[in-house]
């Protein structure tokens, strides 16, 4: 008898959840329209067919997925009320359930979102540039919510979780040099027998010798350190614009270089100690 009542009640139910369904889904179809018109806009932005002041190229891709993001989950709000069960006590259950554990499984994750969203709105690193974060230095090859891809052009890819990235400093070796060049300086410490304008020509004779070195604007030589022994020299030069984007040849080359004209005018690459 309960089994009989139980299966008679279906289409009263039925025809009462009609209504609730009907709104859920008007209210997830516009969700959908305001998406594929998110996205149709930001793809725009994206490709560089349509320029916006407070909107550039590199964060396109990440706001729309956040905005659509967004969108559906206002839309799962307000459409929650509408779905069959939804006032009673097991989708209430299920749904502290469902609260509990992603506020105490997902804060790393969360916090990993936050970083990433953070890295990407303040633009301090973009795809193709090359940076150095802590001990890993090469290529930016991906920028995502939870990761950072570095190429560093030994062989490896290090992937560099987004908190880890926001938490110290990051050098930018193509932020402040022309489109599409970069900057990269090698560092030699060589005794105080030697004379520093010695030094200083033959590194920049060096740079010269590297291919691809930019001469506009031109090399240059730092004395960075007066240490007990030994001057540290820091030599810097740019990339010239036909250089493809592998800093890592371009720094093996020039130690290349150096090599070469120390040894051509009897300098020894070493630091003396006594």
């Amino acid at each position: 008898q309960w089994v009989l009542d139980l299966v008679g009640q279906f289409p009263s139910a039925t025809a009462a959840a009609v209504p609730g369904l009907l709104t859920a889904a008007l209210i997830f179809f516009l969700a959908r329209l305001v998406t594929r018109a998110s996205t149709a806009f930001m793809d725009r932005v994206e490709r560089g067919g349509l320029v916006v002041g407070w909107l550039d190229r590199d964060t396109a891709g990440p706001t729309r997925r956040v905005g659509n993001a967004v969108v559906w989950l206002f839309a799962l709000a307000m459409a929650y009320p509408f779905l069959p069960g939804a006032s009673s006590e097991a989708f209430k259950g299920v749904s502290v359930l469902a609260g509990l554990m992603l506020s105490l499984g997902a804060s790393g994750v969360v916090g990993q979102i936050v970083s990433g969203l953070s890295l990407m709105y303040s633009r301090t690193l973009r795809l193709g540039e090359y940076v150095k974060i802590g001990d890993t230095e090469g290529t930016v090859t991906s920028v995502g919510m939870f990761t950072l891809k570095i190429h560093t052009g030994l062989g490896d890819e290090v992937s560099l979780p987004n908190a880890v990235v926001f938490g110290q400093p990051v050098r930018n070796y193509s932020r402040l040099v022309a489109e599409g060049q970069f900057l990269l300086h090698t560092a030699v410490t060589i005794g105080y027998a030697t004379p520093w304008r010695q030094v200083h020509a033959m590194l920049l004779e060096a740079a010269r010798r590297t291919p691809r070195v930019a001469l506009n604007p031109a090399p240059y030589v730092m004395q960075t350190a007066l240490s007990d022994f030994f001057v540290e020299y820091r030599l810097c030069a740019q990339s010239d614009a036909r250089t493809p984007r592998v800093p890592h040849e371009f720094i093996i080359q020039m130690h290349a270089r150096i090599q070469d004209v120390f040894n051509e005018y009897g300098v020894q690459i070493m630091s003396p100690h006594y």
